[in-house]
């Protein structure tokens, strides 16, 4: 599942863009208004956690802005905005829920996964390529009906790749993309992940599924 995030505050969007990846999900974040805009109009993402008060364009705007365009995503509103009266122009302008700051991870992430499910599914919650199948909400990973021991970084990296199946994944969109990081092309910190995901993907199994393309990353497919 793909989120946006659209939060100003620094701590706030890393602490949620951590802990929403270690849960198996892709996330994009951006801490201003118009740039949040764009993003949610020109791609398809699963849900979009949203703050009110934003640098060129506040929250409001931005849903109702999402609604008129025939946007459907479920939009979380994340503020520190409490009022009875806030609360309720953000769900008579289309929001889906609504969390008040300070929160904790767990009812977010709770929240996030409810607004999930009772979406109109646009990838379901289980990806099946050959014998390698993925269940999201539960982050179940299993091959020729054998449960895969993964950690959430091997979960994240996993369901990366089964989402973008068939497509060359760099070492600097795996980092971003799971990590969170800028990748520093002196490491080899995505070549050792990879290898350990391999281990417990491919090594016990006569058919590769993720393939090196020299020099230039990653890819998951069934040759």
């Amino acid at each position: 599942m793909h989120i946006l995030i659209i939060e100003d505050e620094k701590k706030t969007s890393a602490f949620l863009r951590k802990g929403l990846a270690e849960s198996g999900y892709i996330v994009d974040a951006t801490e201003n208004g118009d740039e949040g805009l764009l993003l949610a109009l020109h791609i398809n993402y699963d849900l979009i956690i949203l703050d009110v008060m934003l640098p060129s364009r506040d929250g409001w705007s931005i849903l109702a802005t999402l609604r008129q365009a025939g946007k459907q995503m479920p939009v979380l509103f994340l503020t520190a905005r409490d009022d009875v009266q806030d609360r309720v122009k953000g769900l008579e302008l289309g929001a889906d829920d609504y969390l008040i700051k300070p929160f904790a991870f767990s009812e977010l992430l709770a929240r996030v996964r409810l607004l999930l499910r009772r979406a109109p599914a646009r990838h379901s919650e289980t990806l099946k390529i050959a014998d390698m199948e993925i269940e999201f909400a539960r982050q179940k990973a299993t091959r020729s009906g054998r449960r895969l021991d993964l950690t959430s970084k091997e979960f994240a990296l996993l369901s990366l790749l089964m989402r973008r199946a068939g497509e060359v994944l760099s070492r600097t969109l795996i980092a971003e993309q799971v990590w969170d990081i800028n990748f520093d092309s002196d490491t080899n910190v995505i070549d050792v992940a990879i290898r350990r995901l391999r281990s417990k993907v491919d090594d016990p199994f006569e058919k590769k599924l993720i393939n090196t393309v020299r020099g230039v990353g990653y890819v998951f497919e069934t040759r």
